[in-house]
């Protein structure tokens, strides 16, 4: 029987570690000074794994479309991945609406809400958050924003979707060239190999990364505006968790799988999440857990990105929870058609969402600016909290696109429930033995090297 490591010995370990201590650190009048100069290690952490995201998203795409043989499957995949993307968000977007009208946490806030739209500080920093989203409102310039001025361009910017796009195009490229395509396929291969190995020396910082960020925000934020919009974070908190234990569940079930073998599975990844509010830091890992789950590398590599665009449940949760409750704050009449019209708007504005922190409040801007009738200087009442949701949100996003690469793997019958099983099992021999074994770049290789322990 395998012998099991010290606890002190995990990535999660020292991730909750370094969370507890950014809390204390935040916390306590003594050391608030030097949390917040400790803001730096959060920033530097998140940067470094943003900066692997777009290659390591190129090279998956590239080398699962160019193995995968079929182009028709591409489009397959594609078209599941967006049907249950859209299926998922109306969910989400109906169930938030469901608990803020129940939860009603507007109610009595009125004249905090003037008090803090009169302040022209807090206004100037809505109008910057709300400019952001001008351009990039309508349908038609998010889908042309999808194709990057230039390749280079896209992977500067590390825009995902435009990675996306010039990976499959790329992928089906080399695919179609047969036998003369395998030795770039190759050299794509080994290059993917050196960048999870990066990741794997980068997730040493992780603990330091968790309790820097934590440790700003508890300090720089304070008690105060935690105290006052309570109902409102209680509401989305409470939300989320019964999304993934209710909705999420149903799907997993359905799909053949335990929800919470799967989140035992990724906890370490949720635990970055929680430590850095933003769901991106851990791609790299979920992309290769997934992956040693049983999940085909093609499939992973297509859905995983997409999701992070397109599969944002806590982030819709939290879009319609705001806009209402900036509705009830500031007594603006709501009925239920009106409702009804903003759901539809968000089944929209939600798609452009970034998976980062800040993404959802921009993308709340954008969606009150549409409506017209709730006013978007009222969202100087979430300045103070909004970071403190984000941890919901992206938690959330990150259990989401994971599922839901499970479910279009399945539906393409690109799944291996025997391995999956036995990996959420944690059956000897069948998971990795530190986190570096799990970043690998081939499923095939993985299952090999299994099985012969």
């Amino acid at each position: 029987m395998e012998e099991k490591k010290p606890i002190y010995q995990s990535l999660y370990f020292w991730v909750i570690t370094g969370i507890i201590t950014g809390i204390i650190l935040g916390f306590l009048p003594a050391t608030k000074g030097l949390a917040i100069n400790l803001q730096p290690l959060g920033q530097a952490f998140i940067k470094m794994v943003k900066m692997l995201i777009a290659p390591i998203i190129f090279c998956t795409v590239v080398t699962g479309i160019a193995k995968m043989g079929d182009m028709s499957k591409v489009g397959r995949v594609g078209l599941k991945a967006m049907l249950y993307f859209w299926t998922m968000t109306l969910f989400a977007l109906a169930i938030g609406l469901v608990v803020v009208n129940l939860y009603d946490p507007g109610q009595g806030m009125d004249q905090y809400a003037q008090e803090m739209q009169k302040s022209a500080q807090h206004m100037k920093e809505v109008e910057s958050y709300a400019g952001k989203t001008a351009q990039n409102t309508s349908t038609v310039g998010f889908i042309m924003h999808i194709i990057p001025e230039t390749v280079v361009d896209a992977f500067a910017k590390g825009e995902i979707l435009q990675v996306l796009f010039f990976s499959i195009l790329f992928g089906i490229g080399l695919a179609t060239l047969g036998e003369r395509g395998k030795l770039m396929v190759q050299v794509v291969d080994q290059f993917a190999r050196g960048l999870f190995k990066v990741i794997h020396y980068i997730m040493y910082f992780a603990p330091f990364g968790a309790c820097g960020a934590m440790a700003f925000v508890v300090a720089s934020q304070g008690i105060d505006a935690l105290a006052k919009l309570f109902m409102l974070m209680l509401g989305v908190y409470t939300t989320c968790i019964i999304f993934i234990f209710v909705c999420l569940n149903v799907v997993c079930m359905w799909s053949g799988f335990s929800l919470w073998k799967y989140l035992k599975y990724i906890k370490e990844e949720i635990l970055l999440v929680l430590g850095t509010s933003s769901s991106e830091v851990a791609l790299p890992r979920m992309m290769a857990k997934l992956e040693n789950a049983g999940a085909e590398k093609s499939v992973v590599g297509m859905v995983i990105p997409m999701g992070y665009s397109f599969n944002l449940d806590g982030t819709c949760i939290y879009l319609t929870m705001a806009a209402v409750f900036l509705a009830q704050a500031t007594q603006t009449p709501m009925t239920f058609g009106d409702q009804l019209y903003l759901l539809f708007i968000l089944l929209l504005t939600s798609k452009g969402a970034a998976a980062v922190t800040g993404g959802g409040f921009i993308t709340l801007a954008a969606t009150l600016q549409t409506m017209g009738t709730i006013p978007v200087a009222s969202m100087t009442l979430l300045l103070g909290v909004d970071r403190f949701m984000s941890e919901a949100r992206a938690i959330t996003n990150l259990i989401g696109n994971g599922i839901a690469t499970f479910v279009v793997a399945k539906w393409e019958g690109a799944l291996d429930m025997d391995r999956l099983a036995r990996v959420l099992n944690r059956e000897s021999g069948m998971e990795a033995d530190s986190p570096e074994e799990l970043l690998i770049t081939d499923a095939e290789t993985a299952k090999d090297r299994a099985d012969t322990k």
